[in-house]
């Protein structure tokens, strides 16, 4: 049993809450379902839709949006965007993550990709991204920055390198930044987490990522990787129940539990350092005086065939 919980939760973490839904569901919740044996004079002559087929794995997009609470997350724009794939067979995880600032066309006009929740929230994003890839995209997961916050203090932080001194303050911003961190090896408390995550560059725009939105999506997916590692020391299982509080305060998903329940039966396979994680080839550009990041089509396509062919649209 305890093998399982650690399994689920690394999972768990990978999913930025997926896998939330599996324990609550399950192990903390105590509900029963009772079978009865159906009457036959309503089931007589009704026919069976077929089954589809089910694939082996579970595909979806994954969006931390600017927004304090998930459920009032109306009308802003996605900060993070990542296609996320598991294989149920080998437990095998494969993120893509898509720059914020990508080009593309949302409702029939040409706009920066985190845009589109803002347009036609979630469905629109789904939509914007399964365009953009040619691939069939039907579930997402989105989360506010809050649950970074809550998850990091709960497992009393998470120590990542910081590639330098970050220094950036908005105000304005909603929640406000005011970020200061410096560079080196350091552990990170739940709000320092959330300032490291949603980093640009400094106000004089001096120093920061020399390949902008790229290298902040790379800095996204190494803090994944280290945060799943590090909560699944021993001292981290008795912090479970919690974790799930903060899944129904902080999670919005349209996966079914019943795709979620097949993904428990992957979880003790996944192994973090196995993660496949790519970003979306393309380069950054001026368009009207606007930056956009231009993605390369042909290099896209091998990217998607590659980590998600099962799911390219003819």
């Amino acid at each position: 049993m305890k093998k399982q919980f650690i399994a689920v939760f690394i999972a768990s973490f990978i999913l930025f809450g997926v896998f939330y839904g599996i324990l609550a569901n399950t192990i903390f919740r105590n509900d029963t379902v009772v079978a009865t044996d159906p009457d036959p004079l309503e089931t007589e002559n009704v026919t069976e839709d077929p089954v589809e087929e089910e694939k082996n794995d579970i595909l979806f997009l994954l969006m931390g949006v600017d927004a304090q609470d998930v459920t009032q997350s109306k009308g802003t724009r996605t900060d993070t965007m990542m296609v996320t794939s598991v294989d149920l067979d080998t437990g095998k995880i494969s993120i893509l993550s898509v720059p914020r600032d990508t080009r593309t066309t949302i409702q029939g006009r040409q706009d920066k990709i985190n845009a589109a929740h803002a347009y036609g929230g979630a469905e629109a994003a789904v939509e914007a991204t399964a365009n953009l890839l040619n691939i069939d995209l039907e579930y997402y997961v989105k989360v506010d920055y809050q649950i970074v916050q809550d998850v990091v203090n709960a497992i009393g932080g998470v120590t990542v390198e910081v590639p330098f001194n970050m220094r950036y303050s908005d105000p304005t911003s909603k929640p406000p930044l005011n970020i200061s961190i410096d560079k080196g090896l350091k552990t990170l408390d739940g709000k320092n987490a959330h300032d490291f995550l949603r980093f640009r560059h400094n106000n004089a725009m001096t120093v920061g990522y020399p390949d902008g939105d790229v290298g902040r999506t790379r800095t996204q997916q190494y803090f994944m990787k280290e945060l799943i590692k590090q909560t699944i020391k021993p001292r981290n299982l008795l912090k479970l129940p919690s974790l799930v509080e903060t899944y129904f305060d902080n999670v919005e998903t349209n996966i079914p539990i019943r795709v979620m329940l097949r993904g428990a039966l992957a979880a003790n396979k996944i192994d973090v350092e196995s993660m496949e994680t790519e970003t979306l080839p393309g380069a950054g550009s001026y368009i009207g005086g606007i930056s956009y990041y231009i993605h390369d089509g042909a290099l896209t396509e091998e990217v998607v065939r590659k980590m998600f062919g099962n799911y390219l649209v003819d």
